[in-house]
């Protein structure tokens, strides 16, 4: 029994120790489990035009462009999505009322994918053009992200909450336009 013992915590033994060790700190690392029990929730005031010198009260607010509802997709979504042009000419996505799971390495992009309901709609926004706009700052709430000036809006359709790590959308909306 002494010697099956030593054998078994010799080199190899230790070896093998070492390499479910290091796996396992890999796998949690790259799926980051404790997220799916981590809620950030961001709720940022609705955007105004920047630089603007007219008073709040007279100065023209947002104008909703496009927008939509959030569908699930490989995780549980709610919400909506909106592309409001500012008075000053620039452009933000806003996000609100957003419920969704967190993850690793979730961004907000804007794509020419069609929206679609199931499993075959979770793969899709990265086959054609998408831009992101930046990593979701909080899986509840209500959130801003600027459209960089140069990117020509014409171009994008949908938005999706993106898992970058597995490239898979976590919920999508249709910008419909207004």
């Amino acid at each position: 029994m002494g010697r099956v013992r030593k054998a078994l915590w010799g080199p190899l033994g230790l070896g093998v120790l070492v390499l479910v060790l290091v796996a396992g700190g890999l796998g949690l690392y790259w799926f980051q489990p404790w997220k799916l029990w981590q809620d950030t929730t961001v709720e940022e005031a609705l955007p105004a035009a920047v630089g603007t010198s007219a008073p709040a009260s007279t100065a023209p607010g947002p104008r909703t462009l496009a927008g939509g509802e959030l569908i699930s997709h490989e995780h549980a979504t709610s919400g909506s999505a909106k592309l409001l042009r500012l008075a000053d000419g620039s452009h933000v996505l806003r996000l609100e009322n957003l419920d969704t799971s967190n993850g690793p390495d979730l961004r907000v992009w804007l794509t020419d994918a069609p929206v679609k309901e199931g499993v075959g709609g979770w793969r899709v926004f990265d086959d054609g053009a998408h831009i992101s706009l930046g990593r979701l700052k909080g899986n509840k709430g209500s959130q801003n992200y600027a459209v960089p000036g140069d990117v020509d809006l014409s171009r994008y359709s949908s938005v999706s909450i993106w898992c970058d790590r597995f490239d898979v959308s976590f919920g999508a909306a249709e910008l419909a336009r207004v």
